[in-house]
């Protein structure tokens, strides 16, 4: 069953991908980024009551960090959304597992010192070719897929997954003081609130559409549900295999984003832009089960 739950939640995130797509139509990223905070605070707040769990927290400056880093991903994510085809923008969120391998990459080497009597840390063959491999997929993708005035756009992806690796980092370090994920995902979403909100003051207001706002009730609903599906499906994965399995099932929402883009946006991409993103799925399960050795019983990674 934890693998159904994982492979639902990575339906609703690729649904969400598309209430993203059609509502930019009628906002820009911080307003989006605004009114997902807003709706996903009822719906935390209500789980968080119905759990008995106290959104009071000893770290509010560790979950202040965590979203702002996590906010800055998820409007560049909004915004890659708003001008990539669905598939390319949601591969490029995806690529924070790849990003996460080139930090412990760059850490173990940041971290020894020549003149110290610890030896070198060891050349790890296998994470630096996974980060090559990612990469040479983005290159592949986004060479042939994109044109000129989606470059920026294709940039502003790229940065999604790279701060969203970076709060992944800070929720690790979240989940091992012993916060729960009730508060930690309702902070988010109160750092979504507050700095949408912010950002808008500078972006402006867009004029009120209508009926099309109804877009903005199943974004923030269908991101709730597939963060509270991925905690069902790692919480129910009782062992070191059926959590890399969960782990590695997250990919299946570029699928459901592909099938999306062909569907309802008409998304073409050419055969080696379709290679590209296989690489960088391929590389990003390489990077997942590495890290799952390395670092056990690590929380989920959010979108």
């Amino acid at each position: 069953m934890q693998a159904l739950w994982m492979v639902l939640a990575a339906f609703l995130f690729a649904s969400m991908g598309v209430c993203v797509k059609m509502a930019s139509a009628y906002f820009n990223a911080a307003e989006l980024v605004c009114y997902r905070g807003f709706i996903g605070m009822a719906i935390l707040w209500a789980l968080a009551h119905s759990q008995k769990v106290a959104l009071a927290t000893r770290y509010p400056g560790m979950h202040a960090w965590r979203s702002l880093i996590g906010v800055t991903s998820l409007g560049a994510w909004f915004y890659a959304i708003a001008y990539l085809p669905l598939p390319t923008a949601m591969t490029l969120n995806y690529m924070s597992s790849v990003w996460i391998a080139a930090f412990l990459i760059g850490g173990a080497l940041l971290a020894w010192r020549p003149s110290s009597a610890q030896p070198r840390p060891p050349l790890q063959v296998t994470l630096v070719l996974t980060v090559l491999v990612g990469f040479a997929g983005v290159v592949m993708m986004l060479r042939p897929s994109i044109d000129d005035n989606q470059a920026f756009a294709g940039l502003v992806g790229l940065c999604s997954g790279l701060t969203a690796a970076f709060a992944y980092m800070q929720v690790v370090a979240l989940s091992r003081l012993g916060e729960p994920e009730t508060r930690t995902v309702f902070y988010f979403a109160v750092g979504s609130a507050v700095a949408g909100g912010a950002a808008m003051l500078v972006t402006g207001m867009s004029d009120w559409p209508g009926w099309p706002a109804l877009w903005l009730l199943p974004l923030g609903l269908l991101a709730a549900g597939g963060q509270l599906c991925m905690t069902r499906a790692y919480s129910r994965a009782l062992t070191a295999r059926g959590t890399l399995v969960v782990a590695n099932l997250q990919y299946s929402g570029i699928v459901f984003a592909s099938i999306y883009g062909v569907a309802l946006f008409g998304d073409q991409l050419p055969l080696i832009g379709w290679a590209g993103m296989a690489l960088i799925v391929g590389s990003g399960i390489t990077a997942t089960v590495l890290r799952a050795r390395a670092a056990p019983d690590t929380p989920a990674e959010e979108h």
